[in-house]
């Protein structure tokens, strides 16, 4: 027979301390993939809460990328977020300390910024220039607050800092560049806005020269919030607005917005922090993406052409950072009584296989309410 034990509010004697939560907890996301390969950042307590970037390589091995002392993250709009980047197996990413940006290619880390006050986020490939595509704060000039640009980067170092493709915003984010190459979508906003507010999605040609022209306002303004800009396979422009007080998601081409699946839900997020993701392409006519319907997340596949959301049996309740390679989606998730993970879902079997735990720790259930 068990023996209930009773104990004053406030005085109940339990094996869960702070100390024990912070020494075998550590946070997980900015999920990445790059071919077969899955890479993530862990920020560890037990490192004074350095950020490390990690790769699960086929064989199932998580290896650390990132040697001490280098701390993958980015200060840009102070919050950061979208701190690295991989491409073919070399790594790009911003480092804490300096906030210069890093090339890594096998065991060396070689810095491809001057060691002046700039400092990048939210970078993706153009591979075909051999450059990157980066927001850009600049706090090297007097005045009472940092200039945010895009810019383009040399992939081998650039002393300059960047050449500097749009400006006048007061604040960027979610550069992505078409498949074919030629044209480049962004988010733009304005003081006093938060990019949950107003945004405005903007694309533009790219040039010979790889300069941007024909810049033209898709969608967006001072009272419509845009979220995630994305590019199908077959060049078609998808985003997230909430221009219905829901954000929804949207297909742009030729010139016409599209709703793709109206929703009582939320399929974005607030941008608190650069590099988030609620959805991706499986192929021109799928998509994986999650959404938020009475404070639950649900995983689903979206048929464009139809219109035709299936949701994913999952048991999680909290679902985001989607995102799809090699028929199969990789997300970060966790519930009341499942700790955050990442895991990862086979798209023809929907069978799921959690690649790390954020937490070791094994706690009985009759300790938590």
């Amino acid at each position: 027979m068990t023996t209930r034990n009773v104990a004053p509010y406030g005085a109940w004697e339990s094996p869960i301390t702070a100390g024990l939560i912070v020494s075998k907890t550590m946070s997980l996301g900015a999920i990445t993939l790059d071919g077969s390969q899955v890479y993530w950042l862990e920020a560890r307590p037990t490192e004074g809460g350095r950020q490390v970037l990690v790769c699960l390589g086929p064989d199932d091995q998580i290896t650390d990328l990132t040697p001490a002392p280098f701390n993958v993250r980015t200060r840009v709009h102070e919050y950061g977020g979208g701190s690295y980047l991989v491409h073919e197996g070399v790594v790009y990413f911003a480092n804490f300390a300096d906030q210069r940006l890093y090339r890594l290619a096998g065991d060396e880390a070689q810095p491809l910024t001057p060691a002046v006050d700039l400092r990048y986020a939210d970078a993706m490939m153009d591979a075909r220039r051999g450059r990157l595509i980066a927001v850009r704060e600049d706090h090297t000039q007097a005045g009472p607050q940092a200039v945010n640009t895009l810019i383009s980067l040399d992939v081998n170092g650039d002393e300059a800092g960047g050449r500097v493709l749009v400006e006048g915003a007061d604040f960027y984010s979610s550069p992505r560049l078409s498949p074919d190459g030629r044209r480049l979508a962004w988010l733009a906003w304005h003081h006093p806005n938060m990019p949950w507010d107003g945004t405005e999605l903007w694309v533009a040609d790219v040039t010979g020269d790889g300069s941007l022209a024909n810049a033209t306002l898709v969608a967006g303004g001072p009272a419509e919030s845009i979220f995630q800009p994305e590019w199908s396979p077959g060049g078609r422009l998808a985003f997230v607005s909430d221009r219905t007080d829901w954000w929804n998601l949207y297909h742009w081409r030729d010139g016409q917005i599209e709703p793709l699946c109206p929703l009582d839900a939320e399929f974005g997020q607030p941008q608190w922090v650069f590099g988030q993701s609620t959805y991706a392409y499986v192929t021109d006519n799928q998509i994986v993406c999650t959404y938020n319907q009475n404070g639950i997340s649900y995983l689903a596949l979206l048929e464009v052409s139809r219109g035709q959301l299936q949701p994913i049996e999952l048991p999680y309740t909290q679902i985001g950072q989607v995102r799809v390679a090699d028929g199969r989606a990789v997300f970060a998730a966790a519930s009341a009584t499942i700790e955050p993970c990442i895991v990862e879902l086979d798209l023809n079997s929907y069978q799921t296989k959690v690649l790390r735990r954020a937490s070791q720790l094994n706690i009985a259930p009759g300790y938590i309410s």
